[in-house]
């Protein structure tokens, strides 16, 4: 996704083919041959977003910075708005806000990927530049390979064409003991002093999830690894492995290519679960001289463990920004409806904002926070300050259009004496949400915003705080439900919900920043500690017709402390 000015220059990109339905999750690259290639005259604009990332029309699904540009690849259906006919498209931006469209980069035409040109990274090595890796499809039993490509001028800082060579593809082929069926998404590649090349390739053997290590001295003869980087019983298939390192103190980023001391960094590793759906990472250490990727003992390894997000968001790559020395995350957020509204409203799917990424102050999570590049769509600002909200208060945020905007809101309370008891057994924060809602009576809550909401609240997705007496310290839950966002009662409207570590002994007080964009709620709680997605397709709160309100269900006495609000301008995409 990125192009870093260091010795060794790194690219990545990334795509996927997931797809949620409602009321659960499909097999993974499910085919849907009758509607794949049905295209439109026009596209339907009611719940196109304004300013996240999405093509005119048909189905995409995920960048890189080079001299000058960020360049965002992504699986793109041209012919309809299901998965199917996939190609690379790529398109260009200077901000990562406002895209240009381009000819599309690659699409299967060798032996080694007749049947698709999957997820991949690149890397710009010195002497030879840029070099895409990606999995290739041998045959239609979805056989996996690793294959390379390169820019046919790599000169041209927009690099409109690629190549794939003949020679030396595919340049990896699944080892002996190797699932070859479940072997793809390789990472960037990153270099080290002992003058080895070293890249990750997701799979599973059986039912235990893996990255495989390779190492190279050419970049062209890769060897396995005599161990897996790391390997989880248990979670099933490990797609668009993610690693990288992040700094103890400060928020800037780090280039994976460089050898850090490990007394000064953390380790990052990503996986996204193709059994649930999810994207999880430990930190950790890595042992370079074993080839060991060691997590710490601060949260759980597998399904329970750490996410970016809690909602809606998956197959996430990170990128090292060298031009404001930054680690970028991007990820892809899919539609909730079927696959025949797709259809209907001709196209599907869009990229999260871009999320910038560091270390909390406690070394035992990531913080994310939407890039700052974004604040340049922001329209005027409305505000609300010292508001207090009683038991059943909900006000109305006027001044902004409330179907596409950003809002960032601070509420505190004087007591904690209300708050609920939790219960040990309540693991599952998206059951407690679910269990809980926006509209049941607690204690400390709920209380939050309530989103694309219509004027007599038929329709509302809320986004919401609810705190709970745990044995140690309060237990806060951060929720996003989508169960009364529209009238329309086929879709697939989940209760996402994360909790967030955060003690309010000493600060009683949560912040919360949600970016509405008509049919997407991307969240933001206590400074991007615990962040959820959720995708909503109202009926009656869309355009002029959203509103957004603060609210209050709780039975202690809540205080906006300050609120403020944009409306957001729609971005530049081409």
């Amino acid at each position: 996704m990125v192009l870093p000015k260091s010795l060794t220059i790194s690219l990545v990109f990334f795509s996927v083919f997931v797809l949620l339905i409602n009321n659960g999750v499909e097999a993974f690259h499910k085919k849907f041959p009758h509607l794949q290639s049905i295209s439109v005259l026009s596209v339907t604009a009611v719940h196109r977003t304004g300013y996240h990332f999405q093509p005119p029309k048909h189905w995409i699904n995920g960048p890189m910075y080079y001299n000058g540009y960020y360049h965002l690849f992504y699986q793109y259906n041209p012919k309809g708005s299901v998965w199917g006919n996939i190609v690379w498209a790529h398109s260009v931006s200077k901000d990562m806000i406002n895209w240009e469209g381009l000819e599309h980069a690659l699409y299967p035409s060798k032996p080694f990927d007749k049947f698709g040109c999957w997820s991949g990274s690149a890397t710009v090595v010195p002497g030879k530049g840029p070099i895409i890796l990606y999995t290739g499809i041998v045959d239609e039993k979805q056989s996996q390979v690793q294959c390379y490509a390169v820019p046919e001028d790599p000169k041209d800082p927009l690099l409109r064409k690629w190549v794939k060579p003949d020679k030396m593809n595919p340049i990896l082929i699944a080892d002996k003991g190797v699932n070859g069926s479940a072997f793809r998404d390789p990472t960037t590649a990153w270099w080290s002093k002992d003058g080895h090349w070293r890249i990750l390739v997701g799979s599973r053997r059986k039912r235990r999830g893996m990255a495989y290590l390779y190492r190279s001295k050419d970049f062209m003869n890769w060897v396995l690894a005599k161990h897996p980087i790391h390997s989880k019983a248990g979670t099933g298939m490990w797609e668009c492995p993610d690693f990288f390192p992040v700094p103890v103190n400060g928020s800037h980023g780090l280039d994976l290519d460089h050898d850090h001391d490990r007394d000064h960094v953390k380790y990052v590793l990503k996986n996204s679960l193709d059994m649930t759906r999810f994207d999880y990472y430990t930190l950790g250490t890595y042992f370079q001289n074993k080839d060991r990727y060691v997590p710490d003992n601060t949260s759980e390894d597998g399904w329970g463990g750490l996410r970016y997000d809690y909602g809606n968001f998956y197959a996430s790559k990170s990128f090292f920004d060298p031009s404001k020395n930054r680690r970028i995350l991007w990820g892809w957020a899919n539609e909730s409806d079927t696959k025949e509204d797709d259809v209907r409203k001709g196209w599907a799917g869009i990229q999260a904002i871009p999320r910038t990424v560091w270390l909390d102050s406690t070394g035992k999570q990531l913080l994310l926070w939407p890039l700052e590049e974004l604040n340049s769509l922001r329209g005027e600002e409305v505000s609300l300050n010292n508001q207090k909200l009683n038991m059943g208060d909900h006000i109305e945020v006027k001044g902004i259009t409330a179907a596409q905007a950003d809002v960032e809101v601070s509420f505190s309370f004087s007591s904690l004496d209300k708050a609920e008891a939790y219960d040990p057994n309540w693991v599952n924060a998206q059951e407690l949400c679910a269990q809980k809602g926006s509209e049941l009576q607690g204690g400390i809550g709920p209380f939050g915003l309530l989103t694309l909401a219509s004027q007599n609240l038929e329709e509302f997705t809320p986004v919401f705080f609810r705190i709970f007496k745990g044995p140690n310290k309060h237990v806060v839950l951060l929720c996003s439900d989508a169960k009364s966002s529209s009238i329309n009662s086929h879709l697939y409207k989940p209760s996402f919900a994360g909790f967030v570590d955060v003690d309010l002994a000493n600060n009683k007080k949560l912040s919360l920043r949600s970016l509405i964009d008509h049919s997407v709620v991307e969240s933001f709680g206590e400074g991007g500690k615990t962040n959820i997605l959720s995708r909503v397709y109202p009926t009656l709160a869309v355009t002029n017709q959203a509103h957004l309100f603060v609210f209050n269900n709780g039975t202690e006495p809540i205080t906006v402390e300050n609120l403020k609000a944009w409306s957001m301008n729609s971005a530049d995409i081409k």
